[in-house]
């Protein structure tokens, strides 16, 4: 699939955190139950998505409309167990694309973006419908995680890691 990669405005807030919702339930049910995947897409609001802030890279992709969003923090979480250089915060797609190269698109655009940076390597949290995006584009798996993706809900994601 053809998209248009651009770096995202406040103006796609709203649409990235459609796509963020959308991805989830739609993806998510493949590896989690309905309780996590409820608690992950929970009611967001646009502000959780500090598009235009210092320290990282937020590109979107649009095909007509926004299908698909990435997220880069240039400084990683201590989250973390893998050093890294910077971390994927988010790589997430509208289910009606899934696996058509949209989210490898905004993968390439993050990688890319690190590279300028001097940025060695990366690491990330990834959902289990995630894992094999990852492991794909070679992520090596660092280590299991328990999320609490709301009060008593719990999840378990997968830390990666890759050399750029």
């Amino acid at each position: 699939m053809e998209v248009d990669i651009r770096e995202a405005t406040p103006d796609d807030a709203l649409a990235v955190r459609d796509v963020h919702i959308a991805s989830i339930e739609g993806l998510g049910p493949s590896a989690y139950d309905p309780e996590v995947v409820a608690a992950w897409a929970h009611d967001r609001d646009t502000v959780e998505y500090p598009i235009t802030a210092d320290g990282s890279c937020s590109p979107v992709a649009e095909e007509r409309k926004l299908v698909g969003f990435g997220w880069l923090a240039f400084e990683p979480g201590e989250h973390l167990v893998a050093e890294i250089g910077a971390e994927v915060t988010a790589a997430y797609v509208r289910p009606e694309v899934a696996r058509e190269g949209v989210g490898s698109a905004l993968l390439a655009e993050l990688e890319g973006a690190a590279r300028e940076r001097g940025i060695k390597t990366l690491g990330s949290w990834a959902s289990l419908p995630a894992l094999p995006f990852y492991l794909a584009r070679g992520y090596e798996r660092v280590t299991e995680h328990v999320h609490e993706f709301a009060p008593g809900v719990e999840g378990r994601i997968i830390e990666m890691e890759t050399e750029l």
